[in-house]
């Protein structure tokens, strides 16, 4: 178990305030591998101090300079690859494939993105007799989850210091090794001293704290639905701007024209990959009536070859609560296909990859986040019905549309209520704007819209 010390403020790693800390729990044998500070309100507080201090160089730098600093924290970052995936697989649990490809490979990809960004965009811009500016809106509290620790905190911090803004990160406690790997990362590639800080801290201390500083002009913030009102309330008591990256249920929609077999495995697979902790999981499978017993069937054979290949959860209490919706399932009338509550092994916050079927549209495990393994297939009548379960939940993060035609798929998920549907098995997209409609969240992530999050508007008439 290694003890790591202090927290990274204004370009140099200092004392923590206090002398709690924070045990950090490898998911997989649930032994600790290390202890990180709890940071106080205090720590907060010389974090948000050093941003603010840091802003009006940072901010003035030109964009081809901020660009360059970008292009050489992505350097860093391939470089250090295989310790990034090695930290993550630790303190998350995900196989170690996994880590090297997803939470080490994407996060470089989007770091990239961003130094291409921030050279090329048109932060000045003439319209009639007036010049807009677009200008960093100022110091950026970015509170970061567990699921995929490095690529949240690089998502936020990308874009923006691209715009010209600096930060405050309090990273989940469950993962805050690989964001201290990070730090050491920015302070490799040169960026300025006070342009980015890192917090490690409880959410309800150093998230809350971070949150209702008045120092802070924007709070981005990855997590739960529930966590993401309490910051919006925080927020508008200071008129603060937000950017919220919230829950999930979303719909994989097989219409009958499609390749079942492949749009149920591809489904399967997204559900079960990083353990099924991931907000914009296909969660929801519908299937045509006419369909339903064959899909119901490759979904559970689909599923049984995942026993060994997906890991653990990351907690005792996250495992729990998984367990807690599958024997909900069970309890409201859902029949269990593959799976179940039992623990699959002796050690570790293992689920056993699940699927229900025969799920309603009024299931809990078919409107609520469940953030594990488990998948729930529901039957439609006709492609009106299927739009109707689609739309039917109080979230719209993503989704998908399965049909033989392009054109049929793109045309039912125009109607869906969602911000990114992905289309026959479409590739994820670094450049594309991530974000939710309804309770999913405000704002959007990656590409020229994550940018834009970090700017404000000022126009000079002539």
């Amino acid at each position: 178990m290694k003890a790591h010390d202090g927290m990274y403020i204004d370009g140099a790693w200092r004392p923590a305030a206090g002398q709690d800390v924070i045990e950090v729990v490898n998911p997989v044998d649930e032994q600790v591998i290390g202890t990180v500070p709890a940071g106080t309100a205090e720590d907060v507080d010389a974090a948000v101090r050093a941003a603010r201090a840091a802003l009006p160089g940072w901010a003035a730098t030109p964009p081809a300079e901020r660009a360059a600093r970008l292009a050489g924290l992505r350097d860093v970052l391939v470089a250090r690859a295989d310790e990034i995936a090695e930290t993550v697989t630790a303190e998350l649990g995900s196989p170690l494939k996994f880590s090297q490809a997803v939470h080490a490979g994407v996060p470089i990809a989007v770091a990239g993105s961003y130094a291409e960004l921030a050279a090329a965009y048109a932060f000045e811009e003439k319209t009639g007799n007036s010049v807009v500016h677009h200008e960093p809106i100022g110091v950026v509290a970015a509170i970061t989850p567990w699921n995929y620790p490095l690529h949240q905190i690089v998502a936020k911090v990308a874009p923006a210091l691209a715009a010209g803004c600096t930060v405050v990160v309090k990273p989940a406690e469950d993962t805050p090794l690989v964001a201290r790997l990070f730090a050491g990362a920015v302070h490799e590639a040169g960026i300025p001293a006070g342009v980015f800080n890192l917090v490690t801290g409880l959410g309800p201390v150093a998230g809350q704290a971070l949150a209702e500083h008045p120092g802070v002009d924007l709070v981005s913030f990855t997590g739960s639905t529930a966590v993401g009102r309490q910051i919006a309330a925080i927020a508008a008591g200071q008129v603060k701007k937000v950017a919220l990256e919230l829950g999930g249920k979303s719909a994989n929609v097989i219409l009958p024209s499609a390749d079942l077999a492949k749009a149920v495995n591809v489904g399967v697979a997204n559900v079960m990959s990083n353990s099924g902790q991931t907000c914009s999981a296909w969660t929801r499978m519908l299937v045509h009536r006419d369909q339903y017993d064959e899909a119901v069937g490759l979904a559970a054979a689909a599923a049984a070859k995942y026993g060994d290949r997906i890991g653990p959860v990351v907690n005792a209490k996250q495992r729990d609560r998984v367990r807690g919706y599958i024997e909900k399932g069970v309890a409201e009338g859902a029949r269990l296909v593959a799976g179940g509550p039992e623990a699959p092994r002796a050690q570790g916050y293992f689920v056993a990859p699940t699927v229900f079927a025969d799920v309603t549209e009024d299931m809990t495990i078919a409107q609520e986040e469940i953030f594990g393994p488990v998948l729930s297939i529901l039957g439609y009548e006709d492609e009106e019905d299927a739009l109707r379960i689609a739309n039917g939940t109080v979230y719209g993060l993503a989704g998908a549309v399965w049909a033989g035609e392009e054109a049929e798929a793109v045309a039912f998920a125009r109607r869906m209520e969602t911000g990114q549907v992905d289309i026959n098995g479409g590739r994820f997209n670094p450049l594309a704007p991530f974000g939710g409609y309804k309770q999913s969240g405000v704002g959007r992530e990656l590409g020229v819209h994550g940018l834009a999050e970090y700017l404000q508007t000022k126009s000079l008439q002539f």
